[in-house]
């Protein structure tokens, strides 16, 4: 998104103008104007030296840590390098939330997230650091794991929660995810839940997580039965479950509206509930074609389509209002970062 030219007083109280509005609602703006590039736009024009709209936070679950709505996904941003421009804008927009995983997936994410977190270490107790692995289990979703492969998940699982804070410099992390849980049998090991405790008592990690991108509604259940999981990332968009085997829609799944009485079930019963991929599907797929911005178009209403809105602020947008208490967003620019916080802060705007 090109950035607006222009300066000077009379640019300046508009973009201010324009930005108050967005704090209090902001309906007018939202439906008359463009209120995909209000943020950006204000906070260009005046400098950035405005305060930015406010994101919202929701107690996560049962960790009783207040999130921000908007959760800063470290993995392609600092695969490669660090961002501590990116970071420190993020912090400054209210971000509190930033997830990161295992070098095995995330390749240098953890080492350049770290002088961020040591920067920050007098606001420690106000991050909240969340960092994942997966088990590396050889197993389909549908598959009961035996006591063997239980005990060789906890390890490496375990070892990988090392690695990381190791990388992250840092001495715990808040949460600890099962990374591509798909296998509701992983999810109620025993074995993982006292590798988690262990872990816990030691005060490497306080809260125990699970992320899957396939077979979420089953894994979900498993989480909700055993009661030892304070938090759940999960696949969804507008139009339902996203399955990240074929990159599509899991074929047969409601609405994400549809879906929202099971992720009340979920919320209510003590795990908070973080999506991801909310826009990947938009995007397409280079060896499919690149693409699909109106795919979701068909579950909103005229005045949410008339808000301004890219189809990407949508999605997140619409997400954020429809069962989930944040969103993990991929920004891997500034015009990013102002984009994201401009859907999410809005959000309750277009769903009140």
């Amino acid at each position: 998104m090109a950035r607006p030219e222009g300066s000077g007083r009379t640019d300046r109280r508009t973009f201010l103008q324009a930005l108050a509005i967005l704090g209090i609602g902001g309906q007018t703006l939202l439906r008359s104007g463009d209120a995909r590039a209000a943020v950006y736009a204000a906070r260009s024009a005046a400098g950035r030296d405005i305060p930015w709209p406010d994101l919202g936070r929701r107690t996560l679950g049962r960790t009783g840590f207040e999130g921000s709505r908007l959760v800063f996904g470290c993995g392609a941003a600092l695969s490669r390098g660090r961002r501590d421009d990116l970071l420190e804008a993020a912090l400054e927009a209210g971000i509190n939330v930033f997830d990161n995983g295992t070098r095995r997936y995330y390749r240098d994410a953890e080492v350049n997230l770290a002088p961020f977190l040591q920067r920050h270490k007098q606001r420690r107790d106000d991050l909240f650091i969340i960092s994942k692995a997966m088990t590396y289990l050889d197993v389909t979703p549908g598959d009961e794991i035996t006591l063997a492969e239980s005990r060789e998940a906890a390890a490496t699982w375990t070892s990988l929660l090392g690695e990381s804070l190791r990388e992250l410099d840092v001495d715990y992390v808040d949460a600890y995810y099962v990374m591509a849980s798909n296998n509701p049998s992983i999810i109620k090991s025993e074995e993982i839940r006292r590798a988690f405790e262990s872990a816990r008592d030691a005060g490497k990690v306080k809260h125990l997580g699970l992320s899957t991108h396939q077979n979420a509604e089953r894994v979900l259940e498993a989480a909700m039965e055993t009661g030892w999981y304070d938090l759940a990332q999960i696949a969804i968009t507008p139009a339902g479950w996203y399955d990240f085997t074929d990159r599509n829609i899991l074929p047969g799944s409601a609405p994400m509206s549809g879906i929202r009485p099971f992720l009340d079930r979920v919320r209510n019963s003590g795990i908070g509930l973080i999506g991801m991929k909310a826009g990947r599907y938009l995007a397409g797929r280079k060896f499919l074609g690149w693409g699909k911005p109106d795919a979701f178009d068909e579950y909103y209403d005229a005045p949410f389509m008339e808000s301004g809105l890219s189809p990407f602020q949508r999605s997140y947008a619409y997400v954020l209002a429809h069962g989930l208490d944040a969103v993990n967003a991929d920004m891997q620019s500034f015009a990013h970062l102002e984009e994201n916080v401009t859907a999410a802060s809005t959000s309750s705007a277009h769903f009140a």
